[in-house]
């Protein structure tokens, strides 16, 4: 028992730094706003989530976004763009781990990660609607958008952003896990 919880803690550590890596290589879209980044981070909380539950997951993701705070600072003060990030990151990976974890198959992966991306992406758009634009705007002392104004960069930028995101991270989730499935099962035997 004692010697699982370390082997879970060493795995959570390193899963997190590689999603801490991941996330320094993001890139913004074209024709989208370019404070709206992909990045490949969400890959290891999902496979932590995936092999040793969602609370694996959930750690990985928060770590990473402490990892990054660390390291990068935040450009207000107070890190809504990492709370933004960590958002997403459980969006997207709770509707996996749960569809996964009862249908435990390729299509129960597919499934899962067309629920996740839809979470994610109408998710992280009320949350945007509600509370992370609105704090942008507050901690950075620049006029709120309303009205049609807000509604666009919610409808035409946060949106397809993260259905967009989500499709990438669904494509390499899918090639990762169908290359791997074998290995992830075992782990998934051990870390129970």
């Amino acid at each position: 028992m004692k010697n699982n919880k370390l082997r879970i803690m060493i795995a959570i550590g390193m899963l997190s730094s590689i999603s801490f890596i991941l996330m320094l290589f993001n890139f913004p879209l074209p024709a989208l706003p370019p404070f709206l980044k992909v990045d490949f981070s969400d890959v290891p909380a999902l496979i932590a989530a995936i092999t040793m539950g969602p609370v694996a997951g959930i750690l990985v993701a928060l770590f990473k976004n402490v990892l990054y705070l660390l390291f990068n600072g935040s450009i207000t003060g107070v890190p809504v763009g990492e709370m933004a990030n960590f958002a997403t990151s459980i969006l997207f990976m709770l509707p996996v781990y749960v569809i996964y974890r009862k249908i435990s198959t390729i299509k129960g992966l597919v499934v899962g990660l067309v629920a996740g991306v839809l979470t994610m992406a109408i998710g992280m758009s009320l949350l945007n609607y509600l509370v992370f634009l609105p704090m942008y705007t507050y901690f950075l002392n620049v006029p709120a958008e309303t009205g049609v104004a807000l509604r666009d960069t919610i409808v035409k930028g946060i949106l397809p952003f993260n259905l967009i995101k989500g499709i990438l991270l669904a494509s390499v989730v899918m090639v990762l896990i169908k290359t791997m499935k074998t290995w992830l099962d075992k782990q998934r035997i051990q870390f129970s």
